[in-house]
């Protein structure tokens, strides 16, 4: 769970800050990153919810998974839409370790 909570403290502020910008740039051409959004949107809110108990969040990562084909970053997008997906996965993966 340490791991978990560095990589949330890490990652958290900036995709709150990155995801609504990803989602206005590209959600025309990637519809689904408004799935993305939705997603991160509970996830965050569960963490937010949680305080220091650990969130139940396995739903929601295996969703991102699903949606993101393993976050797999498209060839057409920005760095910005390429660090969300790196910041999800990280946190992923932290979280099921």
């Amino acid at each position: 769970m340490t791991a978990f909570n560095e990589v949330k403290e890490r990652n958290l502020e900036k995709l709150e800050l990155y995801v609504p910008v990803v989602e206005r740039v590209h959600g025309g051409s990637h519809p689904e990153f408004h799935d993305v959004r939705r997603v991160f949107d509970a996830i965050n809110a569960k963490i937010k919810e949680a305080g220091t108990d650990r969130p139940d969040l396995d739903g929601e990562f295996r969703q991102l998974r699903e949606i993101t084909d393993n976050y797999t970053v498209p060839n057409d997008v920005c760095e910005t839409y390429e660090a969300v997906y790196n910041m999800l996965a990280e946190l992923d993966e932290a979280y099921r370790a």
